[in-house]
């Protein structure tokens, strides 16, 4: 079958760059003096593993990077493959390597492939039977078997920023795959974009197609939102960004800026992520941050989980913004986070101390008769409903002293009022 021809080649193919010198941005990697520019001139291709967000070129450079070493390339969609394919493609290889021919193998989203389809390349990297290229939206340090990331140079591509991108509609516009184009609808374009080429050129050639049915001589951005509309929202609701995304919520109110942890509950929202889900993590946020320093945190966080509950999208949301403007500008405390941290830790490595005699139950004759709970001390009957000098922990066990109030907010008081209560113990004599 013929290769289709360029005007019935989609407009993401039809601008992909021929050259090194045609691919647009990711000038960090291919510059002048740069880690991909020097691999492209030293004559030596290399496995790597190429590892960015979707329509940032990792396609594109690799193809490029077979043009420059003369090498045939096979593509594997990890996807669709499986390890028949990878059989084909070492075959393959082998045929061009008795021609004198290098090959590179191109695995497109390489973090779907299990284990042992990853392991399956090893041998035949290692023995320089073909160069492998790996592409993943996916950090490879949790996706990529350890022996092939060991084995392949990492290079990070970054999304496309606002020029890189107008570069790209000014290209469409060149080759006049689009009709002329409202600056205003661009910049919504680009902002749609969000720095993914493909899905720029995609959006173009939806655009063109709209816009000969409806003979619109200019897109225009109010009728750009009229054949988009929907199709607007930006955000992934998967992978990496979804949780660097929440990171930098749960750091915003962490650090007490009401501003950024309102943008970026708002990104969220605005792309689809399940509010219930952002729920569950703002009444963490309450647990671990928040603490004891404000009680009322977490009660709040567990009302706007409730109402969002009973109002839904949209109206449910403003009570998940009124919880995290509260939490960020709440008095913060991790203390009980880092005793219950403690706490375990202690626990795990430690051996099973026997509960005291004085602190046991005796609900029959025969443990009162062993003693148990003898010598218990009612903390009801003492003074000020404290036992001084009473112990709860296990015989021999000093106090491991885990909870350690910080001086913010209600812990302020509660600091003070532990300082009393082991004063009223060292007065009586408690050790």
């Amino acid at each position: 079958m013929n290769a289709a021809s360029p005007s019935h080649q989609p407009l993401a193919e039809r601008l992909r760059p021929k050259r090194l010198s045609e691919v647009v941005g990711q000038q960090q990697l291919l510059g002048d003096g740069m880690a991909l520019r020097i691999a492209f001139e030293s004559g030596q291709p290399h496995s790597c593993i190429l590892w960015g967000p979707p329509g940032t070129g990792k396609t594109t450079i690799a193809r490029l990077m077979a043009d420059a070493f003369d090498a045939q390339f096979i593509t594997i969609s990890a996807v669709l493959g499986g390890v028949k394919d990878i059989r084909e493609a070492v075959e393959q290889a082998q045929i061009a390597l008795g021609q004198g021919r290098r090959t590179i193998v191109f695995v497109d989203e390489v973090h779907r492939f299990n284990k042992s389809q990853q392991d399956a390349f090893l041998p035949h990297v290692e023995s320089g039977l073909f160069t492998f290229i790996g592409a993943t939206t996916e950090n490879p340090s949790f996706e990529v078997n350890s022996a092939l990331l060991s084995r392949a140079a990492v290079y990070v591509l970054q999304p496309l920023s606002q020029q890189d991108l107008e570069q790209i509609v000014a290209s469409a516009l060149a080759v006049h795959a689009v009709p002329a184009i409202e600056k205003i609808a661009v910049e919504r374009l680009i902002a749609y974009a969000d720095g993914d080429a493909r899905r720029l050129l995609n959006t173009l050639e939806t655009l063109a197609v709209a816009a000969t049915q409806e003979k619109q001589a200019e897109i225009t951005d109010v009728w750009l939102l009229k054949v988009l509309g929907e199709r607007m929202r930006r955000y992934d609701k998967g992978g990496e960004q979804f949780y660097d995304t929440i990171s930098a919520l749960h750091k915003s109110v962490r650090g007490s800026d009401p501003d950024a942890a309102l943008y970026w509950l708002v990104r969220m929202l605005d792309g689809g992520a399940d509010p219930r889900y952002l729920a569950r993590r703002l009444i963490r946020m309450a647990s671990e941050d928040i603490g004891l320093a404000d009680p009322r945190a977490l009660r709040l966080a567990l009302d706007a989980a409730e109402v969002y509950e009973r109002l839904g999208t949209p109206e449910g949301e403003l009570a998940l913004a009124e919880c995290v403007v509260y939490l960020a500008v709440a008095a913060k405390s991790n203390a009980v986070y880092k005793a219950f941290n403690e706490a375990k830790a202690f626990v795990k490595k430690d051996s099973t101390r026997p509960v005291p005699m004085h602190l046991r139950n005796a609900p029959t004759k025969l443990m009162k008769e062993l003693d148990y709970g003898k010598g218990y001390r009612y903390a009801h009957d003492e003074e000020g409903g404290f036992a001084a000098g009473e112990r709860y922990l296990p015989d021999g066990m000093a106090s491991p002293g885990f909870y350690r109030p910080v001086e913010r907010g209600l812990e302020i008081r509660i600091a003070e009022k532990l300082r009393q209560l082991r004063e009223l113990d060292r007065k009586s004599g408690a050790t």
